[in-house]
Order: structure tokens, then C-alpha cells, then sequence
């Protein structure tokens, strides 16, 4: 057996026994120092490390709510409005269908946010009225010289008179239904 170099005497280390070789890091017998405990990452990851989630999507904004809400109201408007001129008659489960879509719209965008939650109810009433307008217009172009832009910008009065005499207490329950219906719609999307 051979025996270790002698060691100065000043060496607070020299009395002691020789160490077993360590085992390089990353194996079962020795890991490095860790300032923070293991976390668990993906599989093929090296160091613990956990990707960083994505962010959360922008929900009780009022103003991204009432946007969402008025980008609806004016699709379910010409929708509705589309379905009277081609039906010639109003169809109510139409207009709780607009109510729906805007409230779904201000309440999955805006969230539990009051001015969102409000804002659906209105803009439903303004998108079954302009729906309703709509269809008259486009009811009212096949019977006259005026294409539906002309009257619906240049002769709106018009529109909104022979819409005056049409309306009837069935017209009005429309309207109360799909304000309705878009504000629960709005409570259950922000939920």
C-alpha cells in the first residue's frame, strides 16, 4: 500500500481520512445545491423548470364587453332584419335569438362588469328595432323604385313611420323578451 504525501503541518486537514470519489451531479447520490425545492417539470426538461402558462384571457373589460355587444348587435340586426324580408313577417324566437347573441357577447367579453351586463339589454332592444327596420326596408324595395341603402340612409323617416304603423302589442313583447333574454344570457357567459 502506498502511503499519502506528507502533508505541512499546518494543514487542519491533514489528519483526517481520505474521501470515497464522489459521483458526478445529476446521479441518485448527489445533487446540486438547490436554492429552491424540486419542482416537477415536463418530461425532457432539465432543471425542474415549469413553461410559463399562458395569459389569461382580458374578461371584465367594459369597454371590450360593450364593443363585443355592439359587433353583435349589428350581426343579429342583419340577420333579423334579413329573415323579415325574406319571411315578410316578424319572428319572435328570431329576436330572442339577437337578444341572445349580444348578451353572450358583452357578458363572455366584459365579464361580471355592471356597465357590460347593462349595455346587452340595450343593445338588444336597439338591434331588434334596426332589425325590424331592416326588414321593412328590404319589404319595402321590392314594392318601390328605392333600393334598401336608399331607404334605410335617405329615407329612414320613412322607414321609421310605416314601422310606427305596423307595430302592434306583440311587436313591443318582442322587444321585452329579448332584452330578457340577453341579460341572463350576459350573467350565465360571465360566469
Amino acid at each position: 500500500m502506498t502511503q499519502p504525501p506528507h502533508i505541512p503541518d499546518g494543514n487542519p486537514y491533514a489528519n483526517q481520512p481520505p474521501q470515497p470519489p464522489q459521483a458526478p451531479y445529476g446521479s441518485p447520490q448527489q445533487q446540486p445545491y438547490a436554492p429552491f425545492p424540486q419542482q416537477q417539470g415536463m418530461p425532457g426538461m432539465q432543471g425542474g423548470f415549469q413553461p410559463v402558462p399562458p395569459p389569461a384571457p382580458a374578461r371584465g373589460n367594459a369597454g371590450l364587453g360593450v364593443l363585443a355587444a355592439f359587433v353583435a348587435m349589428l350581426v343579429g340586426a342583419g340577420a333579423y332584419g334579413g329573415l323579415i324580408g325574406a319571411t315578410e313577417h316578424e319572428i319572435g324566437y328570431a329576436a330572442v335569438a339577437v337578444g341572445l347573441l349580444i348578451g353572450f357577447a358583452a357578458g363572455k367579453v366584459g365579464g361580471n362588469n355592471p356597465v357590460a351586463l347593462v349595455a346587452g339589454p340595450v343593445l338588444s332592444l336597439l338591434g331588434v328595432y334596426l332589425g325590424q327596420l331592416l326588414g321593412n326596408a328590404i319589404i319595402g324595395s321590392k314594392q318601390s323604385p328605392w333600393s334598401v341603402p336608399e331607404l334605410f340612409f335617405e329615407h329612414f323617416g320613412l322607414l321609421n313611420e310605416v314601422w310606427k304603423a305596423e307595430s302592434d302589442f306583440l311587436t313591443f313583447v318582442f322587444f321585452a323578451v329579448a332584452a330578457f333574454a340577453s341579460f341572463g344570457a350576459a350573467k350565465r357567459a360571465s360566469a
